[in-house]
């Protein structure tokens, strides 16, 4: 199975970039080409919504090191599968939106995953959109329209609105 990236272009920013939503590298059981085809995407940056357990589980476990060593930066916002972010989570997310949203307005690439590359990750990258002033609804048609499995459950779906 190829590693597949769905890309969704931002709309705000003096040099709009993109963002790309997959599945956590190796969870078909080929880390290594998983690796490569997130490096042919050239992130600037790789946002995981996996705990470390769950990027152990996959054989995930190197992909900071691996990215970093390339110049690549990494950060963890981990979240329970199926679900939104806690309250602690709720209160670091604007400081993060607001960061990750500038990189993407500068023209950066930024890389979402979880482990399927559905609930969490769209859930995170529909609040992106709407952070950035797009309606929920057109947002979430453009999404599901590039990655059809975003955003999970209603509670991940209610996050990702409340912007």
């Amino acid at each position: 199975m190829e590693y597949e990236i769905a890309e969704i272009g931002m709309l705000s920013g003096p040099r709009p970039g993109a963002i790309g939503i997959a599945p956590a590298p190796g969870l078909a059981g080929d880390y290594k080409g998983d690796l490569a085809a997130l490096l042919s995407w050239t992130p600037g940056l790789v946002l995981s919504l996996v705990s470390e357990a769950e990027a152990e589980a996959v054989g995930a476990r190197r992909l900071a090191a691996d990215l970093g060593r390339r110049g690549i930066a990494w950060m963890r916002f981990a979240i329970a599968d199926f679900s939104a972010p806690d309250a602690m989570k709720q209160e670091a997310w604007p400081p993060l939106s607001a960061e990750l949203r500038a990189a993407i307005g500068r023209g950066g690439r930024l890389l979402v995953h979880c482990r399927a590359g559905c609930g969490r990750s769209g859930m995170v990258v529909l609040r992106l959109m709407v952070d950035a002033g797009e309606a929920p609804g057109p947002a979430l048609a453009r999404l599901r329209a590039a990655r059809p499995c975003a955003v999970e459950t209603a509670a991940q779906m209610a996050w990702a609105v409340e912007g």
